[in-house]
């Protein structure tokens, strides 16, 4: 498998479940450490319930039901596990790579925060699904800050 294709799984694996990309590298200990903190994370804050009712269109009922301090710390632990999926495929060896997966933690975190109160075009779009538009300018972000940077670094 090439390299490229290698880091791509890596970070798919990953966006179905953190620490999945651990284990399948061997990285067992990391593995079981991110699939248990995603899954106590996930029970605490209340996510599947959370989407089932996002998927319905039931946003008052998800808004309701979402416990904001347990679901801030889902988008830090969910980034830094694909992150380090990432790094173990391979990737990461051009300077300033992370700033991608930070940034996208950071905007998806502050997402999580309004996501009660804002509104696209009138609609709330509740805990799930604005927090998830919130990837979007982050990764626009993270990748324009790693080439400034690295032509900078140049």
């Amino acid at each position: 498998m090439e390299k490229k294709d290698k880091i791509i799984e890596s970070i798919v694996w990953s966006i179905a479940l953190p620490g999945f990309s651990q284990l399948l590298n061997g990285r067992l200990i990391k593995g079981i450490l991110f699939v248990g903190l995603e899954i106590m994370v996930n029970v605490m804050a209340n996510f599947n319930e959370m989407i089932r009712l996002s998927f319905i269109g039931n946003i008052e009922d998800v808004v309701s039901h979402t416990n904001y301090q347990w679901l801030m710390f889902y988008p830090c632990l969910y980034f830094f596990a694909m992150w380090d999926a990432f790094k173990d495929a391979g990737g990461g060896e051009e300077p300033y790579s992370y700033l991608p997966f930070v940034s996208s933690a950071f905007l998806v975190t502050v997402g999580i925060m309004y996501s009660a109160q804002a509104k696209i075009f009138g609609i709330v779009l509740g805990s799930v699904w604005f927090p998830m538009l919130c990837v979007i300018p982050g990764l626009i972000i993270g990748f324009s800050l790693k080439i400034i940077l690295n032509k900078k670094h140049r």
